[in-house]
């Protein structure tokens, strides 16, 4: 039973890679991405069955290179008992189950194009048991690609997804905004219960605390478990809306939300060991969306879209200051030279993709000292013909700074020789996801200084 824990993002769909194959003379080298594997919904209760489509895509390594235009062929034999493909317009078809699809060039700068968008649906007598494999091969100029491919099952059961909804950049602190996405059941079996997970970053609030759901509190925002009872048939889709207030400390902010067919066990397992309380307002419900078709089970057959994420930025600034120390020994003492990152807001600032420190601190030892105790979250840099002459160190901070917040680094200097007034400049550096030059107003108070017996 695939009972998966709601708001983990699912590994679906991943582009198939083998072994390196011939490379271009200018070091270049063709791929071929494609989902790993795919299910088929077997026939529905009136023996009718539902198409699923993916994308194949063809991408190279060096984009200072053009390819030129080429050729992808797609073998689909080995599925053709059980299955029917639907060709684009961009294939010819040179069998029933078999095709060589035109591939755009790439100039230069391109690291990818589409390549085809293949159709796919399970016949109506196929059989559970059925599976086989899509084979692709791809040619490009004087370049190929490894073969790839991608496993198709028939499955039989619900198959809930979420439609992705757009990233909003931008947004002003103190308004409100509506995340809208579609619930469907592209799947071939009824499911009489979702459970829905969601979750609002720290710098956004539900505007709503429905009745048929459960809200926890956490240092990075807040999610919500709900369970909605709205019967969602094979072929059906809802919509599904959740009001956000945009906060005053909001920055870079996420919204993730997921769906699965209701189960006790997927919900407990969802619910864990946190503290919950229930909403009091009224309930969450799905709406269906007009025109859909209303052609049981708890397993999903595919959970590559059953979750998804919003990007909302607001328009805000948060100022971070950094401070030094001064320290003083004799020679061979070791002293703690402490530095300090403090956020003076608004907002928040937070690295809720790629997790990336909020800030990096710089600094090098002061004359006559030694670093010989490192937190755990910094690293030295040699020094080199090219670059410092001494050793450099960075550290850094956690993966998010609430406003008002601080965090301290502390670094065990020892005292080689008393050099008075001995000084290190000690600064913030830009570093990962979150550029401080972005969002941080004031740069001046970005700097300080290590002073050693001054």
């Amino acid at each position: 039973m695939k009972h998966r824990l709601l708001g983990a993002a699912v590994a679906g769909c991943a582009l198939a890679a083998v072994s390196a194959g011939p490379v271009h003379a200018q070091s270049d080298q063709l791929w071929i991405g494609a989902p790993s594997e795919t299910v088929l919904p077997g026939p529905d209760a009136d023996g009718g069955t539902s198409e699923r489509t993916f994308e194949v895509r063809v991408s190279h390594d060096n984009v200072e290179n053009d390819v030129p235009s080429g050729r992808l062929t797609v073998d689909a034999s080995e599925i053709a008992s059980f299955a029917q493909v639907s060709w684009p317009a961009n294939c010819a078809p040179e069998a029933a189950a078999r095709a060589v699809c035109d591939v755009p060039a790439m100039p230069a700068g391109t690291d990818g194009v589409p390549a085809a968008l293949i159709g796919l649906r399970a016949l109506p007598d196929a059989d559970l048991d059925d599976s086989g494999s899509v084979r692709y091969s791809a040619a490009a100029g004087d370049l190929s690609a490894p073969e790839a491919e991608t496993r198709i099952t028939v499955g039989d059961g619900p198959d809930l997804g979420l439609s992705q909804a757009p990233w909003q950049r931008g947004l002003t602190p103190g308004t409100n905004h509506t995340v809208r996405a579609t619930v469907a059941n592209n799947g071939n079996r009824a499911v009489e219960r979702t459970l829905l997970w969601v979750n609002a970053s720290y710098g956004l609030r539900f505007k709503d605390r429905h009745a048929n759901c459960e809200y926890r509190d956490h240092a990075t925002g807040t999610s919500a478990l709900c369970v909605l009872d709205e019967k969602v048939a094979p072929g059906q889709r809802y919509d599904l809306v959740t009001r956000l207030g945009v906060g005053r400390k909001a920055l870079y902010e996420r919204f993730d939300h997921s769906v699965l067919p209701y189960s006790d066990a997927a919900f407990e397992e969802a619910r864990g060991d946190g503290e919950w309380t229930r909403g009091t307002g009224p309930e969450l419900d799905l709406r269906p969306v007009a025109g859909q078709r209303a052609a049981a089970g708890e397993d999903d057959l595919d959970l590559s879209d059953n979750y998804r994420t919003v990007i909302l930025d607001a328009k805000n600034s948060a100022d971070l200051k950094l401070t030094g120390s001064r320290v003083r020994g004799a020679a061979g003492d070791t002293v703690t030279a402490r530095m300090t990152v403090f956020n003076r807001g608004p907002a928040w600032v937070a690295s809720l993709g790629a997790g990336s420190p909020v800030a990096t601190v710089r600094f090098q030892a002061p004359v006559g000292t030694s670093v010989v105790g490192l937190p755990e979250d910094c690293w030295t840099l040699p020094p080199s013909e090219e670059g410092p002459s001494a050793e450099t160190y960075f550290c850094w901070s956690p993966i998010y700074l609430h406003d008002k917040a601080s965090f301290t680094v502390d670094v065990q200097l020892r005292i080689d020789e008393v050099v008075r007034g001995a000084r290190a400049v000690v600064e913030t550096v830009e570093d990962g996801e979150l550029p401080i030059g972005k969002f941080d107003p004031n740069l001046r108070n970005n700097v300080s200084a290590i002073v050693v017996n001054g």
